[in-house]
């Protein structure tokens, strides 16, 4: 090691390959020499101009679609942050030397996101192998057998890629429902007699990865309040109709529990019943008003939060057991009681809120910490605001996520 600075710029422009970046309004931020080289543009015909108004549809010919799905693809990568390789296209490109001439090219595409240290997209890498001579099979005649199955294999990933835009749009559909039956099952609860509660829930951004997770407030006799929130493994439609089973379980074995933990053991043989609801992780706890005190008991759910009055944060989790259905036989869940004073701040929350890919579970809990007690004197509908507006990423959370925050 020298200690000398690397020229990154330098060593992208030498990468093998057609490889260029984007920014997220599609203008080209930079491109490596190869595809300065092979794509005909010089590099000033490049930078800072729109990705469409350099290589625009053959407008000869009105089935051209190159430009089209190549738009399709890279949004989609914004909207998700991940990867995108698309099928074999054809997208003529015109002729640097016989303008309003267009040339017959074909094209192997795959687009990928390059992400800030917040998750959000800043760049698209657009990286292409250009693949004509493969499909024109160069010097065989019309007739030749290999002619014939490379054309056959265009007609194939043209299909392929109809497919898979029919099957995402049949995703996006099943999202939409999937949403409305979370919103039929989680409305907003009945206000609190002794205490203000805020509750939110934020879908992820994902096509299919929503509706797994729950909340639940439940007013029970002796000034006492039941407070839950759930995690249901799998996303979609299934997963909404499983959660929406074991939420009306659990409220309904709160009413009749002596506690949080017998609450959680019924839930758990009812959940052996239920296809698609191993593994659930739930958290639970009784507010006694009189008493001062909360009763709580997880099985296998991140701590709920309780922020003092002097700004400190402790995590309930003295009484965090396997999630549902995760032991071969029955057995008695533990719980833990902790005291409280007026106005403290009792938070609930899923693990879309907190965890993060590549990242430790307690990095996410220190945020979580950091914002409770930053903005304590908030009322709770804006605190819960605020821990969503800073806690989830910019570009969305990969998971979804439900929060209750009550003032004690």
């Amino acid at each position: 090691m020298t200690g000398e600075a690397i020229d990154y710029r330098a060593v992208f422009r030498a990468l093998p390959g057609m490889v260029a970046l984007l920014t997220p309004d599609l203008l080209y931020a930079d491109a490596n020499d190869d595809f300065v080289s092979l794509s005909g543009r010089t590099r000033e015909q490049l930078i800072g101009r729109y990705l469409f108004d350099v290589f625009p549809d053959n407008p000869n010919d009105p089935a051209a679609t190159g430009a089209r799905n190549l738009e399709t693809s890279l949004h989609r990568v914004l909207a998700s942050g991940e990867r995108d390789t698309m099928a074999l296209q054809r997208y003529d490109v015109e002729s640097t030397t016989r303008p309003g001439e267009w040339e017959e090219r074909y094209w192997s595409p795959v687009n990928a996101p390059v992400l800030d240290g917040d998750g959000r997209t800043v760049l698209l890498v657009h990286r292409v192998e250009e693949i004509t001579q493969l499909i024109r099979a160069h010097g065989l005649p019309e007739g030749n057998r290999a002619r014939v199955l490379e054309a056959e294999l265009y007609t194939r990933a043209r299909e392929l890629q109809e497919v898979n835009e029919r099957l995402r749009e049949a995703h996006a559909h099943e999202r939409e429902v999937a949403l409305a039956l979370q919103e039929a099952m989680l409305p907003a609860p009945r206000p609190l007699e002794r205490h203000h509660a805020a509750v939110r829930y934020r879908p992820a951004v994902g096509a299919l990865n929503v509706c797994g997770d729950w909340y639940d407030l439940v007013e029970l006799p002796g000034d006492r309040v039941a407070v839950a929130v759930g995690d249901v493994v799998g996303h979609g439609l299934v997963a909404a109709g499983v959660m929406g089973q074991l939420r009306s379980a659990l409220s309904a074995a709160s009413r009749v529990a002596t506690g949080p933990a017998q609450a959680l053991e019924v839930l758990g043989l009812y959940a052996r019943s239920v296809e698609g609801a191993e593994s659930t992780t739930a958290a639970t706890a009784f507010i006694d008003s009189g008493a001062h005190t909360i009763t709580y008991s997880s099985a296998g759910h991140p701590p709920p939060a309780l922020l003092r009055g002097d700004g400190t944060v402790e995590f309930l989790d003295k009484a965090t057991d396997p999630p549902l259905g995760a032991r071969p036989e029955h057995q008695t869940r533990p719980e833990a009681v902790t005291r409280f004073a007026e106005g403290d701040t009792l938070t609930f929350y899923t693990d879309g809120l907190v965890e993060r890919r590549r990242e430790d579970i307690d990095t996410g809990l220190d945020r979580l910490a950091h914002v409770l007690t930053t903005h304590r004197s908030a009322d709770p509908d804006t605190l819960a605001d605020t821990v969503l507006t800073e806690l989830i990423p910019p570009g969305g959370a990969t998971d979804d996520t439900a929060l209750v925050v009550i003032r004690l």
